[in-house]
């Protein structure tokens, strides 16, 4: 099969041989006729199988035929997660549409809104944007929809676990109720089936992709190494190996600063990107590290959804990710588009539980390794990854049957303090008021008598 097979016209299918496809993924296989079918798709697809170029062709191929757009209006709107994967749509829009008569913009947060709002004003085809800056354009209109056709929802499960759920429900209702919409995910989660519910009717459903399979072209390691010689290993592993291109994830923004800075003191040429980078520094990092002039980029799973290298090598788990759905996203990176790929994760005595996790959810376990000419302080015994701990529950001490206990009276008398329950503020002055008066009877209050007159004798 071709993608001229597939209904897309000469000029599109000549800018897609320029680019070197001639052969259609399974997701595009499948999902460019569904969705020039004019229906609602709903496609389940990882990162790696091409699925950009599933919804964006067709989206091409129907426009083509279709007026131009008015001032400040759009006729296909694709909203992404973050700015990264935001960039890589609009550049995959950009070279498919090469050529034809098509405009498309790209918008999203952390930069000037007025330039953005200048590309608008004559209107676009193809509007690509982040749901935060899309509301932003809406609110100053700068934005209208009263000519969209088509709304594209893509990497929705991530979406949602970025809390963008309130966003996307308040653009939904701005837009006309005729439209085709096409959500595109990693999983059909329940999350996702129930926000498809209120935005989808009667879809064409499409899953190429195994529930929570990994891509076989990827081959994974783990090490069982100490915490602190994990950058000691990594750095041993990129010039031992001569490793050129290595993407590495790190879980939190400050671990990744810190081992940019530990890297470049072992001569080895990184950048981090993340959330609190600007997107001028976001996006110096990446074209350097595609270029070669950065070894090693350092990311958090945030932006991770929106890299797009081609041929990655490698992808190194620095810190295993609590999300063991993460986890396939991650190594996604490399072994793609058909080419090989090497994926290593470091994994420490505390990492035990979220390594079983991981392979119970790929279904498959991980080998281990050891890297010849590296040897660890304190190595992790391998044997020690290979089961999850089990902390046992403490059995519950059983209480001592006690009897019941005859009180002494005079022991109460000469301590009146021995009561089981806790006498508040007021009963604790009422009882020094009472033990004064047992040890010292001369300061005691004498009680006071009630006056009887005495009866008058006549």
């Amino acid at each position: 099969m071709t993608f001229s097979d597939l209904g897309l016209s000469p000029e599109i299918v000549h800018c897609i041989t320029e680019k070197g496809y001639t052969t259609p993924t399974p997701i595009q296989a499948q999902g460019i006729p569904a969705v020039l079918s004019g229906k609602d798709v709903m496609a389940a697809a990882q990162t790696g199988t091409g699925k950009t170029a599933a919804f964006t062709l067709p989206i091409i191929e129907q426009l083509l035929h279709q007026p131009r757009p008015h001032a400040n209006q759009a006729l296909a709107l694709v909203l992404a997660p973050t700015r990264e994967l935001a960039l890589q749509i609009a550049e995959n829009v950009e070279a498919y549409s090469q050529g034809t008569r098509l405009r498309s913009a790209v918008v999203y947060g952390g930069v000037k809104i007025n330039p953005q709002m200048m590309q608008l004003r004559k209107g676009v085809d193809i509007l690509i944007a982040t749901p935060g800056r899309l509301l932003d354009l809406y609110n100053q209109n700068a934005v209208k929809f009263n000519q969209l056709r088509t709304l594209v929802l893509d990497e929705a499960d991530r979406m949602l676990d970025m809390g963008f759920i309130h966003d996307i429900k308040k653009i939904i209702k701005y837009l006309p109720k005729t439209r085709q919409n096409l959500l595109f995910s990693a999983t059909f989660s329940e999350p996702i089936q129930a926000l498809a519910k209120g935005l989808i009717i009667d879809p064409i459903e499409i899953s190429v992709t195994p529930k929570n399979a990994a891509s076989k072209t990827v081959t994974q390691f783990v090490y069982g190494i100490d915490k602190a010689q994990k950058t000691k290993l990594l750095s041993h592993l990129i010039r031992s190996k001569n490793w050129q291109q290595v993407l590495v994830f790190c879980r939190t923004k400050h671990g990744a600063n810190r081992l940019v800075t530990q890297l470049e003191r072992d001569k080895i040429t990184g950048a981090a990107i993340h959330g609190n980078k600007s997107q001028a520094a976001r996006v110096k990092a990446l074209n350097g590290f595609k270029t070669g002039e950065i070894t090693v980029l350092v990311a958090t799973d945030i932006v991770a959804r929106g890299l797009d290298i081609a041929e990655l090598p490698h992808v190194v788990n620095y810190d295993l990710p609590n999300i063991y759905e993460d986890y396939v996203h991650r190594i996604g990176r490399t072994g793609r588009a058909g080419s090989d790929g090497v994926a290593v994760s470091f994994a420490t005595l505390d990492d035990a539980a979220d390594l079983y996790g991981i392979e119970r959810f790929i279904g498959a376990l991980i080998p281990r390794a050891q890297e010849p000419g590296f040897e660890p302080t304190h190595p992790v015994p391998e044997k020690a990854l290979d089961t999850r701990p089990v902390k046992a529950k403490k059995p519950k001490k059983a209480k001592p049957h006690q009897e019941h206990q005859p009180v002494d009276a005079n022991k109460r008398q000469q301590n009146p303090a021995t009561k089981k329950s806790k006498p508040n503020s007021a009963g604790k002055a009422q009882q020094q008021r009472v033990r004064s008066a047992i040890d010292n009877p001369t300061n005691a209050k004498p009680k006071r008598r009630r006056f009887k007159p005495k009866p008058t004798k006549i």
